[in-house]
């Protein structure tokens, strides 16, 4: 599978799953903390403003085009079984679930939570805190579960 349009298919899956990791990074280890430094009308307020902005083209197409990557991935893994079908389908796995799956279970459903809360409220002030904790523990687990399966490709190419 690592020759032609698959090694090119396993290199993209490198780079998709690669810098979704680096988002997620990115919002584990300072932005949330920064975010949550703020008093909670202005996190609540900012934190809104960051999940609208997220949801553009410049992201989405590289969190769901790695997430249509890792089908196809996994589907042509199952169907030659390739020399490195095991690490393909862990990453793939590792992505689809950890990545997607969290993001879609967890963290949107807590956005669309804090969404509704109304920012000056005593309301989002307890729940801030609560979000912020939850939100960002989700996110660690999208963010080791997006570098896992970069390095899951990446072993095949190796």
């Amino acid at each position: 599978m690592t020759d032609g349009p698959y090694f090119v298919l396993t290199v993209l899956g490198v780079l998709g799953t690669g810098v979704t990791a680096g988002v997620f990074c990115a919002f584990s280890t300072f932005v949330m903390r920064g975010l949550a430094a703020l008093p909670p009308a202005q996190g609540v307020a900012a934190m809104n403003a960051i999940n609208t902005a997220a949801v553009r083209p410049a992201f989405m197409s590289v969190f769901l085009g790695t997430a249509v990557l890792s089908a196809v991935i996994a589907v042509v893994t199952v169907v030659r079984w390739p020399e490195g079908a095991v690490e393909l389908l862990l990453g793939s796995a590792l992505y689809l679930v950890g990545a997607f799956g969290v993001t879609a279970a967890a963290n949107v459903p807590r956005n669309a939570a804090l969404l509704r809360l109304d920012a000056g409220s005593a309301q989002a002030a307890g729940g801030w805190s609560a979000y912020v904790r939850e939100w960002t523990a989700w996110n660690h687990v999208r963010a080791v579960a997006s570098a896992a399966a970069a390095v899951a490709y990446v072993l095949v190419l190796a």
